[in-house]
């Protein structure tokens, strides 16, 4: 008779019974505020130097974000991606270690540039060890 007490575990106390399920709302609040996040900052990040490209005939290029590009403005000002390297192109083309590695790089220069600014540019490449050299330019739209 006394085993009867002990294996009943006594009337006044009842077990509570864990929480099963997970609460998925602080998850979800969470997520949404990242995806406004990305969604505000995501077209700040295609900032970069506004140069008018010469258009001509020719067949789209396939661009890539990740090609190294160097961009000659109107007023002869040389950036390599958002980096102004006016002052000593070539020594920054030879240090970079990016392009050390890939040898291509792209020279996107304003229609308007001297053409005496875009080859200075182009001879700096060579120099730095670049074998692939490409220029970018907007395809002309034929009707």
């Amino acid at each position: 008779m006394g085993m009867g007490a002990a294996a009943g575990g006594g009337r006044g106390r009842r077990r509570m019974g864990g929480m099963n399920e997970i609460n998925v709302t602080p998850l979800i609040d969470v997520m949404l505020v990242l995806l406004v996040i990305f969604m505000v900052t995501a077209p700040l990040l295609t900032t970069g130097v506004q140069v008018d490209l010469p258009k001509v005939k020719s067949a789209p290029m396939q661009t890539d974000d990740s090609k190294m590009l160097v961009i000659v403005t109107a007023d002869e000002h040389v950036y390599l991606g958002k980096d102004e390297i006016t002052d000593a192109v070539e020594d920054k083309l030879k240090t970079n270690a990016r392009l050390q590695e890939e040898r291509e790089l792209y020279v996107q220069a304003d229609e308007n540039v001297k053409y005496g600014a875009v080859l200075r540019v182009m001879a700096a490449a060579r120099s730095a060890g670049v074998e692939k050299l490409g220029m970018v330019t907007d395809p002309l739209v034929v009707k």
